[in-house]
């Protein structure tokens, strides 16, 4: 329903679900610090601005959007959203964080599987002028926010 990702779409969230590393995605296995049978957590591989190391949570299935997603994994999506939003107060010692979710290009998804945007917020970090500064991290930047994640999960029942 309200699909757009083109006919012969790789899905570069499905091929790290896949434990896929290559040149059709960004993600590494070191970035994923949380799994279950339904949902993931990852850094994502994009830095923006002033708020390096923000993670996105994803449903093991492809659904492209929120329009397709059934209620089972949107609730486990939403629980651990959550938990990684209390996690980034705690490990990162965020002043706040911000969720955001995408749907269809008008909106700026462009990864065509459902995911769900964590950001950590910090008093004056300029989020809304920096926004549009956005740039792919190499694996070993994004290590110390993964492995900081993963240690407090190891810990924490979702």
């Amino acid at each position: 329903m309200y699909n757009h990702a083109p006919q012969e779409y790789k899905c570069p969230i499905c091929l790290a679900i896949e434990g896929i590393e290559s040149e059709d995605t960004m993600m590494k296995q070191d970035d994923i610090f949380y799994r279950d049978d339904l949902v993931m957590a990852v850094i994502n591989s994009k830095f923006v601005g002033n708020n390096p190391g923000h993670a996105i949570v994803v449903p093991l299935k492809h659904y492209e959007n929120l329009y397709e997603l059934p209620e089972k994994e949107a609730n486990q999506i939403m629980k651990v959203a959550k938990e990684v939003a209390i996690a980034m107060k705690e490990v990162r010692k965020s002043d706040g964080v911000m969720i955001q979710q995408n749907n269809e290009p008008a909106s700026g998804q462009h990864a065509f599987h459902y995911h769900m945007h964590i950001f950590p917020r910090f008093e004056e970090d300029h989020f809304g002028e920096n926004r549009s500064n956005v740039r792919v991290a190499n694996p070993k930047e994004r290590e110390p926010f993964s492995s900081a994640m993963k240690e407090y999960f190891s810990k924490r029942k979702v």
